[in-house]
């Protein structure tokens, strides 16, 4: 258990001391100590397998605990979430040079990581819980550092309200199963029918908006307006691949019944974020697009009951998108644009290592062998292909049009960043040994990642040389309108000079609606004003019609007509109060009698 503890309490412990520091150098030492340390005590947890737990309150039917246990396969998570982070600490240190607030935003990243890792290794929901909130308060913060980017602070409310959304739903899902099974202990939770549903559901709205997933996806393309190495590490190893996490860790408890709501869904984000990814107009777009979608992979994975295939692509998915966040700084910072897509153009032979770096990741993301995304990808899809269930069906189709698509928005990306002609511009500035050394290790994780598939601590399905054979006619299909798309406008411009090459176009009257997200941001505005409205008509036919007229001002009405009535029973004359008198007096004695002849 002291690894455990150690795991997420040296991080969060040099996070806690880095925001006190205001000296550069002190806040890069303790940035790159924090996951370092970590990732030591890392290897240490995945040969001592800390279990254990100590009782931190004691409600008589219920105990919460701090519990721990780091399982393999938690294990592995936890070295690609600290392995990630320590090179996007690297990178930092040289991309946020002249930023004045560097020492803050390193020890936020620590932080975010301590959060993160709690989530991996708690064996409680509650201790789970409090990592899930924190790795949320300190994505707004990460989101909102670039504070005078206008679009910086609003990216960071919205990530926040919107998970928030989500976390009402996971905090009640919690709640109900810890009152039914007595216990918060991941290990120990046993319930079943209604009970397990309706929590369980609760708690798939969580990990939908942690995730982003249909429909709470609309945070999180909004949030790439902060600094790329939080992009990376949002979308690499932490925060959005926690709630297909929590998901793989709760897999025990779900009905099976319930699964199919799950795989639908998964489907809805892959194919729906696919075709956002290819209409969308600047690279962090693209990227964040189709972190939406591989996410949903994880999520397709679930809903056949397959954890291992789910995390086995989420450790590959770390690989590929931490390469590709980082790599995109450096061609965002060599291009000198803001990313757009019209814009951002670099030649091969100008930046060899961003050059291949991207290479790289948009091959593994696109599923080709014999990179780690092929492998997680294929496992995903065979165990669906296995399942034979109705959720199966609807994952397996889904995730090869799915992978039609990654094939085409990645190779629409390498296309526009790489091959075509460069604009004018000064001599490129030089790439620095921390952003070198970061992309050479993501690099080398990506393409190495595969052998995890033979040597990991995950059970995953053998291998379908039928599907791997569908799985690469579905890459080459992406890879081949995209290309067809690509040669006809360049013979084109050829022809008449000046035409924009962008293969989204095949996307017809659709792609303006696509880039905009099928406008969710906008539906999301104009529904949540409209719900503010309906509120404050409520509010105030409520407190006008109800409060003020019916209960304040009718109680003072009745009370003025019952002093007027009162008033005038006291003007009747001698001979008035002599009639109430004696009516009372009747009244009194008919009273009595009847008391007196009804006990006997």
């Amino acid at each position: 258990m002291t690894a455990a503890v150690l795991l997420v309490a040296v991080p969060a412990l040099l996070g806690l001391v880095g925001l006190l520091v205001r000296d550069r150098g002190i806040a890069r030492v303790l940035a790159v100590a924090g996951p370092s340390a970590a990732l030591g005590v890392a290897l240490w947890c995945a040969f001592a397998n800390p279990v254990g737990a100590l009782t931190l309150a004691d409600f008589g039917s219920v105990q919460v605990s701090a519990a721990f246990d780091l399982s393999p396969t938690a294990v592995a998570v936890a070295l690609a979430s600290v392995f990630v982070t320590v090179l996007v600490q690297v990178y930092s240190a040289a991309y946020l040079r002249d930023d004045p607030r560097y020492a803050p935003f390193a020890a936020q990243v620590n932080l975010f990581l301590a959060a993160m890792l709690l989530v991996v290794c708690a064996d409680d929901l509650v201790l789970l819980l409090v990592g899930w909130e924190v790795m949320g308060a300190c994505s707004y913060l990460l989101i909102a550092h670039y504070a005078k980017l206008p679009a910086a602070p609003g990216a960071a409310a919205k990530a926040f309200l919107v998970t928030r959304f989500g976390d009402v739903g996971f905090v009640l899902g919690v709640m109900i199963l810890g009152a039914a099974a007595g216990t918060f202990r991941i290990s120990e939770i046993e319930v079943g029918g209604g009970t397990a549903t309706a929590a369980m559901l609760l708690i798939l709205l969580g990990c939908i908006g942690k995730s982003a997933q249909f429909p709470l996806q609309i945070w999180l393309p909004p949030a790439m307006a902060g600094p790329t190495p939080v992009s990376a590490l949002i979308h690499a190893a932490t925060m959005v691949a926690a709630g297909a996490y929590v998901l793989t860790r709760l897999l025990p408890l779900w009905p099976p019944q319930l699964l199919l709501a799950v795989a639908v869904t998964a489907a809805v984000t892959m194919v729906g974020a696919g075709l956002c990814a290819l209409a969308a107009r600047d690279l962090k777009g693209v990227l964040a697009w189709s972190t939406v979608s591989q996410v949903g992979f994880m999520f397709a994975a679930v809903a056949v009951a397959a954890g291992d295939a789910a995390l086995f692509h989420l450790v590959s998915h770390a690989a590929f998108k931490g390469l590709l966040f980082l790599a995109a700084g450096v061609v965002i910072t060599l291009a000198g644009t803001g990313g757009s897509l019209r814009d951002t153009r670099l030649r091969p032979r100008e930046a060899p290592l961003a050059f291949w770096a991207v290479t790289i990741g948009l091959a593994s993301m696109a599923g080709l062998p014999p990179l780690g995304g092929f492998y997680s990808k294929e496992t995903v899809l065979g165990a669906a292909y296995e399942a034979g269930t109705p959720a199966g069906v609807v994952v397996f189709w889904a995730g090869v049009v799915a992978s039609i698509l990654t094939a085409a928005y990645a190779a629409r990306l390498w296309l526009l960043l790489f091959w075509r002609a460069p604009m004018k511009r000064s001599p490129l500035p030089t790439v620095s040994r921390s952003e070198s050394l970061s992309l050479w290790a993501l690099m080398v994780a990506t393409v190495g990642i595969g052998v995890v598939y033979y040597t990991g601590p995950f059970r995953l399905p053998p291998l379908h040389f039928d599907l791997m054979a569908l799985l690469l006619l579905a890459t080459a299909g992406g890879v081949a309108v995209v290309a067809d798309s690509w040669w006809r406008d360049r013979s084109r411009a050829k022809r008449r000079g000046g035409t924009d090459m962008d293969p989204a176009r095949i996307l017809g009257r659709a792609r303006p609606a696509l880039a905009e997200g099928l406008y969710g941001e906008r539906l999301a505005a104009k529904t949540t004003r409209g719900l503010a409205r309906a509120a404050s008509f409520a509010a105030s036919a409520l407190d006008e019609h109800l409060v003020d007229r019916t209960a304040v001002e009718g109680s003072a009405r009745a009370t003025l007509a019952a002093a007027r009535e009162t008033a005038a029973g006291h003007r009747g004359g001698l001979v008035r109060y002599l009639r109430i008198s004696v009516a009372g007096t009747l009244v009194v004695a008919v009273v009595a009698i009847g008391v007196s002849l009804w006990h006997g």
